[in-house]
């Protein structure tokens, strides 16, 4: 099993798996590996059920360490320090038909104060752009339509060497066999004029950014140890706009942190509701153990965080809303993913999710779509013949 460890509830859904998978098959052997096993192996291995739990390092050699399980019901923890874990492992979803996450980076060199991720995945590392490109191609060549760039912080890519992450989308677009490139999140000190402006020429990166914020108080922004203030993040929003006006950009959000009064909540919703984004991703800030902010004695009570979050959903169902609203009666290209509920589902470039009445051999092709009816979630309209 590999877990998560962003927040205390991912932790607790661990268990709970762990647990299910047990009474489901009492002879199981369970291994547990992922940001939890890295950060609390001696905890997972608490867990009846439990026979190994792999580090940061051990996982990726996952089957030489699967003979090691003890027949005597012990539990075996294997788990480097993570200051010892240097090397990149490179890796490419293919469980879809239409897209592939490619991770190009790993780990992270930022110490906000909420996060863990620097304790669980270690120092930021990258591939070279040459073995990046050939597992590129390698996924293309499995008539995958699209590849999501993915790591922990991609616009890192490179650091150590003389390559950057502008260098590799440079790159990655002159490949062939791929008709689409989304860059999944991108840090906004890192998010420069020369990407987006890249970004809006290109044929094959999509009008997709997605860009943590955190929160729109400059104060709170400090205490998280963010490496920008809010008037760069706007500037970043107004770049983004002017250069690709039909661009989706969506946002990451922390409420309740540690400290965040009253008035900075009211920053945060006012800027966020001020300036041209397209959705949110809300989260409720979680105690970590081990990080500068669980330390601050500054707590915001679970109702405060859980009222926030509500606010910040609601805002998001309404820019949403907007967002789409402006592509009524208008066409826009869909790559079609998948049917439910006799449905054809896929997203346009900028990453609105489109149904369209069911029809044979759509999955997997990018046609175009006249979108005429917004449902919030999603939005609806014919095919362009």
């Amino acid at each position: 099993m590999n877990t998560c460890s962003v927040t205390e509830n991912a932790d607790k859904e661990a268990r709970k798996i762990i647990r299910r998978f047990k009474r489901r098959n009492p002879q199981s052997s369970i291994a547990v590996i992922g940001c939890y096993a890295q950060l609390k192996p001696y905890d997972i291995a608490l867990i009846d059920g439990v026979d190994l739990v792999l580090g940061a390092e051990e996982k990726f050699n996952l089957p030489a360490y699967l003979d090691t399980i003890s027949l005597n019901g012990c539990t075996k923890v294997i788990r480097s320090e993570i200051e010892h874990v240097h090397k990149f492992v490179p890796s490419y979803s293919l469980g879809e038909r239409t897209r592939s996450f490619l991770k190009i980076q790993d780990g992270c060199n930022y110490t906000c104060s909420f996060c863990t991720i620097p304790l669980a995945r270690g120092e930021s590392r990258s591939d070279n752009i040459e073995n990046t490109m050939k597992i590129a191609m390698k996924v293309a060549e499995t008539n995958t339509r699209e590849i999501v760039l993915t790591g922990v912080n991609i616009g890192d890519f490179g650091k150590g060497s003389n390559e950057t992450f502008i260098d590799l989308i440079q790159r990655l677009d002159t490949l062939d066999k791929l008709d689409r490139i989304r860059i999944s999140s991108i840090e906004p000190n890192l998010l420069t004029n020369e990407i987006i402006e890249f970004c809006a020429r290109s044929q094959k990166f999509m009008p997709h950014f997605h860009v943590p914020l955190q929160s729109g108080s400059d104060k709170v922004l400090s205490a998280m140890r963010r490496r920008y203030k809010r008037a760069l993040y706007e500037d970043r929003v107004t770049k983004i706009k002017s250069a690709i006006p039909d661009a989706c950009i969506g946002v990451d959000v922390i409420v309740g942190f540690p400290g965040e009064s009253h008035d900075d909540f009211l920053d945060t919703y006012n800027f966020l509701n001020e300036i041209d984004i397209s959705y949110l991703h809300v989260f409720t800030y979680s105690e970590r153990y081990d990080t500068a902010a669980n330390k601050m004695n500054k707590e915001v009570s679970r109702e405060i965080r859980a009222e926030r979050s509500r606010m910040l959903h609601i805002l998001s169902e309404k820019k949403r809303r907007y967002f789409q609203d402006q592509f009524i009666k208008r066409e826009r290209p869909v790559l079609f993913e998948h049917m439910k509920n006799g449905k054809i589902i896929g997203h346009t470039d900028n990453y609105i999710k489109v149904k369209v009445n069911y029809c044979p051999n759509l999955i997997n092709t990018i046609q175009p779509v006249c979108l005429t009816i917004n449902h919030g979630d999603s939005m609806y309209g014919p095919l362009v013949d």
